[in-house]
């Protein structure tokens, strides 16, 4: 991964669990966010959610290769091995529709690694270094948040339909599983934070709070359980179609 030296990664025991359930979730979402290459309603757009990509991408490459062989976990995987979150395999829709999924999901990572970074685990380091993407990462969805929620009556609608689509799957992000509940992370304090940011962003864009729940019997923790939304074995399918039609191959 880029600015994580090799010689910082520590020959300690992993949390196998953990950093795959860390790292398919940057991976999932980094390949969603690819997907608008060339799409973006502005080329500004089009660079910055690339940019976005490609810090998951590193996070991700680290992480997995923590557990394993990264290329053989990110391409040759079934789906139900998938640890991923149901939030980050959300298919884009529109332009706000992404961004709502991008505030909630940085949000929530920017105070995980937050509490990563201060802790001693085989975590720290990654964490320390990606806090700063992730801040950006989270800078660029409230900014995006509050312009669109704020803005013309189209945008607001599309930003408050965004928002309320998917806050369902935010209750899953404080739900450790197996290895996620082993982390030193204050989950009480960690969904407190993430939800008083994201109130505070959602009334400042002069937008309602969604009052749905935010997980239900079958949503929470069953990403983590390798149970996924209809949406991602297609998106699966496309990711590793390249790599399982050259098996071996040499770039």
């Amino acid at each position: 991964m880029s600015g994580v030296p090799a010689t910082e990664r520590t020959p300690r025991a992993v949390n196998r669990a953990a950093a795959l359930a860390l790292g398919d979730d940057a991976l999932v979402l980094s390949h969603r966010l690819g997907e608008w290459a060339g799409h973006a309603p502005v080329l500004e757009e089009d660079v910055a959610l690339a940019n976005i990509a490609l810090d998951l991408l590193g996070q991700a490459r680290f992480l997995l290769s923590l557990a394993g062989d990264e290329d053989e976990l990110a391409y040759l995987r079934e789906e139900r091995a998938f640890r991923n979150l149901h939030l980050v395999e959300q298919p884009n829709g529109d332009f706000a529709h992404t961004i709502a999924r991008q505030l909630y999901f940085s949000t929530y990572q920017l105070f995980l690694y937050q509490q990563l970074a201060a802790g001693e685990s085989e975590f720290t380091g990654l964490a320390a270094k990606a806090v700063k993407e992730v801040a950006y990462h989270q800078d660029h969805a409230e900014h995006w948040t509050l312009r669109l929620g704020d803005g013309t009556p189209q945008s607001r609608e599309r930003m408050e339909r965004g928002c309320r689509a998917l806050w369902r799957f935010t209750g899953e992000m404080f739900r450790p599983t197996e290895g996620l509940d082993g982390l030193d992370v204050d989950w009480r304090a960690l969904e407190e934070s993430w939800l008083a940011s994201v109130t505070d962003v959602l009334h400042r864009a002069t937008l309602p709070v969604p009052d749905g729940p935010r997980s239900g019997a079958w949503t929470a923790g069953a990403g983590r359980q390798g149970l996924h939304t209809e949406p991602f074995g297609r998106m699966i399918a496309e990711m590793q179609h390249l790599h399982r039609s050259h098996p071996g191959a040499s770039w």
